[in-house]
């Protein structure tokens, strides 16, 4: 599109450029479909775009093999034409800010593509967005500032290199794929834009740690880049002197000499929290369920044998079901979408037990629980007996950073058509209890006491 023709058509919507929003419509079209090209849509795909505007990238985008497209646009002047233009059984336009978005949104069709043309100011907050625990996301193809790229993209010891490139990189793969000029743009920006393309790393690549804690000491550790690392982090000097010699490096060293892996080891070094423990004791049942010995977790699991476990459904008061992404340290389906809490029945206990203080554990709440199901050992249980638990709370929850990767409320019916299109996003039995008690969930609750305040004749009327 020429720029005489975009001026036209702005003026055809009656909108003026917003230098509030930092709008910089693409004209080069041979650039926009580079920028879709390089995210590859593909049959089954869903992709997002991220400010689409007057659709130089949508066009592309519109026209790829994508099997379901969403447009999420900040500026309401552009949505009603977006939808006019767009919107069908495929495309779907939200109006909204995509670095508040509800990324619940974009779940049950499995995990997304995003592309766009980003405005300078907001990049930072859109990419932390979709870059998060949460976001559904598997690529993300950007155009930005180039100096934000270069952040993005920086090694140990760039200038460019800090906080930003360490929290991003720990999971994520940045590649500059091409500098834009900005003469491509009106109206015409006064700096240059880079396209990058943004992939998540393999699971194996990601090295366990304390989420959290590891986001607060590279913060900590780069809020002064002059300042030796020992002494932001305040260790003692023994102990620091023990973390640095193991990684090779003198007592001297600065955050930015640190690679992502060596601030992975830092950070496990200075934190409590540590991959799940092989030591746990599980009582070993028959096939009776009655227990006849007791042995460690690891040798449960390598021998299979038969023991234990309960999973917990927590529902809120909206008629909507806690799901877990479960821990990438986990032994058994790391990083599958499971039940709201789910865990073995340690030596000793009984399942109602093992119930209370999983749910504790794991999401830090204390609630009254109703056993709804048993489910025999098997296979597909993992030799396990299972007792399933129902109850109700509220957000927030105390995630536990060793057995949750991330989680959130889902819509009992978005659940069941993303268990049918993605099942293998799904531990096997969740999916199990899904079959039985997914479809009507109101039958989970005897008690009124526990389900009185759930809307669920609502939810089967809502889309």
């Amino acid at each position: 599109m020429s720029k005489v023709e975009l001026r036209a058509n702005l003026e055809k919507l009656g909108v003026h450029p917003s230098k509030m929003l930092g709008q910089n419509f693409l004209l080069d079209s041979n650039l926009a479909r580079a920028i879709v090209a390089d995210s590859n849509p593909q049959k089954g795909d869903h992709c997002v775009e991220i400010g689409p505007g007057m659709g130089a990238l949508t066009e592309h985008l519109y026209n790829s093999a994508a099997s379901r497209i969403t447009l999420i646009e900040r500026d309401h002047r552009f949505v009603a034409a977006l939808k006019q233009r767009y919107e069908s059984s495929r495309v779907r336009v939200i109006g909204g800010d995509a670095a508040k978005i509800d990324l619940r949104e974009l779940y049950g069709y499995g995990p997304i593509k995003v592309i766009g043309n980003l405005p300078y100011s907001a990049s930072t907050a859109i990419i932390a967005r979709f870059t998060e625990a949460l976001s559904p996301a598997s690529s993300l193809v950007l155009m930005l500032q180039r100096e934000v790229a270069q952040r993005l993209a920086a090694t140990p010891g760039d200038d460019d290199y800090g906080a930003l490139t360490v929290l991003l990189g720990r999971r994520w793969c940045v590649k500059k794929k091409r500098i834009v000029p900005p003469d491509v743009f009106w109206p015409r920006p006064s700096v240059e834009s880079a396209v990058v393309k943004i992939t998540r790393r393999p699971i194996q690549e990601i090295p366990p740690c304390n989420e959290a804690f590891f986001h607060d000491m590279v913060r900590l550790g780069f809020s002064s880049r002059r300042k030796q690392l020992g002494s932001l982090l305040k260790t003692s000097s023994s102990r620091w002197l023990q973390i640095v010699t193991d990684l090779g490096y003198p007592p001297t060293i600065r955050a930015e000499n640190l690679n992502i892996k060596e601030w992975s080891f830092l950070v496990n070094q200075l934190s409590l929290v540590s991959p799940e423990s092989k030591e746990e004791l599980f009582d070993v049942v028959d096939e009776n369920d009655i227990v006849v010995s007791s042995q460690e977790r690891h040798f449960v699991h390598v021998n299979k044998l038969l023991h234990r476990a309960v999973h917990i459904w927590i529902f809120n008061n909206r008629g909507e079901l806690f799901l877990q992404k479960r821990s990438y340290w986990k032994e058994n389906h790391p990083g599958l979408w499971c039940s709201s809490v789910a865990g073995h029945v340690s030596a000793g206990e009984n399942y109602l037990e093992a119930a209370k203080r999983e749910l504790f554990e794991e999401l830090g709440v204390n609630v009254p629980l109703q056993l709804i199901h048993r489910i025999l050992a098997s296979e597909v249980t993992g030799q396990e007996f299972v007792e399933c638990f129902v109850g109700i709370a509220e957000e927030p929850f105390f995630l536990d950073p060793e057995e949750i990767e991330t989680g959130a409320f889902f819509h009992p019916r978005l659940i069941q058509e993303w268990i049918d299109i993605h099942p293998e996003e799904f531990t096997p039995l969740f999916k199990v209890i899904a079959k039985k008690f997914l479809n009507e969930p109101e039958c989970l609750f005897k008690s009124e006491s526990l389900g009185h305040n759930i809307p669920f004749k609502d939810l089967k009327k809502s889309n």
